[in-house]
């Protein structure tokens, strides 16, 4: 057998190149988790929260023991680190198979939301992010071991770890994800650790037996890679936003009714065949209440979010038109259009942020209508008191700005804070809910109207898809919920919605 040989120097080049694709990937890995994880428990402060936490930790022990592998003779630490790459490879090309079959079971255990979210973060991403921090303490004790100027040599491998991790955040966002997409790209980071590893056993003077065995690792890893690309697809549509799906919710299949799915959450359902009709609570206000306060059909609007575009669609099959709306991810609307029936024609559409995109439009509307509210995934920028003047300054005399809202009726802190908020800058706040007595625990659907007078009625109905009594809480007694809630006034600054709404048993 051959004996392990070390070479004299190793070029400390080779040694900042290698840190810096390890942490470059072990970054990738990271930002894919939170994409892997959103079609299960959704995208969100507290999602991000759990990931970063997790990898972190995975980082943290990694470079513990690295710590300890690196005190080894740098031949010997170089050949063990090579092993901890093989594994590194193949628990990240298997976490999209892993993350598939304990996600169910997890969700059914856990009905906790941040509780879901942890275990499954540390189930499906702990072991590569553990693996993937040993080379750091190892590769730099070696640059300084093998350089005259060791104080140099640990800035350099210092800098080239936190360069990678620059690249891998960048290459992750506007790369990987956009072209490759998850499964493909995790393999891709699979493949990027055996040649680490391989590189590490060279570095080592491995033996031939050590890199015959190391190809074992390959094959695994290949294995692994091969059924994962195997599974059927999670999404339809994997943007650099959501993962978008498509449900048939109707049977007969000459009168389709699909439902739009991002990431874990209906976003809504529309009927080829009866546009006008809306199957949800929120969409039915959404769409009722603006029409009940202009009472026309010749006003302009302007739609805070698309989704499955039922409300822009519907409107336009009244006649209405005059519709802009904002939507961030040009495939929700790809997706609408192909499997949702709308028609772009009737609308002009804005490929981007809503809020830039209201600053940005000097019309005024007489409608403005928001609707991306959603779960514990709260766009916190469209809720403070900024975006609201924002909201009144763009809309023309006798204008409307209607907008969604979920809250646990046992709190209704989130309620108290929007409506807190929106009163200081519209005289009249309106609360419309539906007209059913509330149950203890119950999440309900709330939408509230904003304008400079109140409605000339206090009750509508509409089809939400049978029809269904809303009705305007009184005065009085929202006037209650805030003083009892000290309601607080949400800005730019500080506008802490999702800890206002807590975290509910709402993940399916």
């Amino acid at each position: 057998m051959t004996k392990p040989s070390l070479p004299r120097l190793i070029p400390l080049w080779l040694l900042i190149f290698l840190q810096a694709g390890i942490s470059a990937s072990s970054l990738v890995v990271e930002i894919l988790a939170g994409r892997m994880i959103a079609p299960y428990v959704g995208m969100s402060l507290y999602t991000w929260t759990s990931i970063i936490a997790v990898v972190l930790a995975g980082f943290s022990a990694g470079h513990w023991w690295g710590g300890r592998i690196a005190g080894l003779q740098t031949g010997r630490a170089l050949r063990f680190t090579g092993w901890t790459m093989i594994a590194a490879a193949c628990t990240t090309a298997a976490a999209t198979v892993f993350l598939r079959a304990v996600a169910s079971p997890v969700l059914e255990t856990l009905q906790h939301p941040l509780a879901a979210i942890t275990a499954l973060s540390t189930l499906a991403f702990f072991l590569p992010s553990l693996f993937a921090g040993v080379p750091a303490p190892v590769l730099t004790v070696a640059a300084m071991r093998n350089n005259d100027q060791s104080e140099r040599a640990l800035g350099a491998m210092f800098a080239a770890g936190a360069i990678g991790a620059i690249a891998g955040t960048l290459l992750a966002g506007f790369v990987f994800v956009p072209w490759l997409g998850s499964v493909a790209t995790l393999f891709v980071i699979a493949v990027v650790y055996l040649i680490a590893a391989g590189v590490c056993f060279w570095l080592g003077g491995a033996s031939r037996r050590e890199f015959i065995t190391s190809v074992s690792g390959i094959s695994i890893v290949s294995l692994i890679g091969i059924s994962a690309f195997g599974l059927p697809p999670v999404c339809d549509r994997e943007s650099s936003y959501y993962c978008i799906r498509t449900v048939a919710v109707s049977d007969n299949s000459q009168d389709p009714i699909n439902l739009m799915i991002v990431d874990h959450l209906a976003h809504g359902i529309s009927a080829r065949d009866a546009p006008r009709v809306m199957f949800t609570e929120h969409a039915a206000m959404l769409d009722a209440l603006p029409r009940m306060r202009m009472g026309r059909t010749d006003f302009t609007s302007f739609h805070i979010g698309g989704g499955s575009y039922s409300v822009p669609r519907a409107w336009a099959d009244r006649g209405i038109s005059g519709i802009t709306i904002a939507e961030i991810d040009a495939e929700v609307t790809a997706m609408a259009v192909n499997r949702f029936w709308f028609d772009p024609k009737t609308a002009s559409v804005l490929h981007g942020d809503a809020r830039l995109a209201l600053r940005n439009n000097a019309q005024r509307f007489d409608v403005i209508v928001g609707d991306a509210f959603t779960d514990i995934a709260v766009p916190e920028h469209l809720v403070t008191l900024e975006f609201f003047t924002l909201v009144s300054d763009r809309l023309a005399s006798g204008g409307v700005f209607a907008m969604n809202l979920l809250d646990n009726m046992d709190r209704l802190d989130a309620l108290a804070a929007v409506v807190a908020t929106l009163r200081k800058v519209f005289p009249s706040v309106e609360v419309w809910t539906v007209g059913n007595p509330p149950r203890p625990g119950e999440r309900r659907v709330f939408v509230l109207l904003a304008s400079a007078k109140d409605s000339p009625v206090s009750t509508i109905e509409t089809a939400a898809p049978d029809v269904t009594r809303f009705q305007v809480l009184e005065t009085g007694f929202v006037d209650t919920i805030l003083q009892r809630k000290n309601a607080q006034i949400l800005t730019d600054d500080h506008a802490p919605l999702s800890y206002l709404m807590g975290l509910d048993p709402v993940i399916n």
